[in-house]
């Protein structure tokens, strides 16, 4: 499988799907963190990201690693509340959306360029337009 390339510096972002991936040591995403990391991009992931990808057959000894090397970004009042108004002018129910939502916003707060890998694409570029590229994984 050829590697996607990924902007210099800036910051990657996974959603749900990229951080169980990479906790699953699937290779094409092991592959586009590493070169993220090599060009210099910051790893980010929201608080609520860790929630969502975590189930009973997660390697914890593995997400803890893989938590220690990338950013955490807290979800707090403001950004809820950001992320209450992307849904609303997306048109997206936050029952549904919510988490999805929290993401994007935090994506959009990011060091640019931001990449964000993720299997939501369609959602997700509701939510952050085109100021976030999207890698679907």
């Amino acid at each position: 499988m050829a590697r996607r390339k990924l902007s210099h510096e800036g910051t990657l972002v996974l959603d749900c799907e990229g951080m169980s991936e990479l906790v699953d040591d699937r290779e094409p995403v092991v592959a586009l963190v590493a070169e993220a990391r090599r060009r210099g991009m910051e790893v980010a992931v929201s608080a609520l990201t860790i929630i969502e990808a975590v189930h009973r057959r997660t390697d914890r000894a593995r997400l803890a690693w893989i938590l220690s090397g990338v950013r955490i970004v807290p979800v707090g009042d403001e950004e809820a509340r950001a992320a209450s108004a992307m849904l609303m002018s997306a048109g997206l129910h936050g029952h549904k959306y919510a988490l999805d939502a929290a993401v994007a916003e935090m994506a959009l707060r990011q060091h640019r360029p931001v990449v964000m890998l993720t299997s939501d694409v369609d959602d997700m570029a509701k939510l952050c337009g085109e100021s976030v590229r999207l890698v679907a994984v």
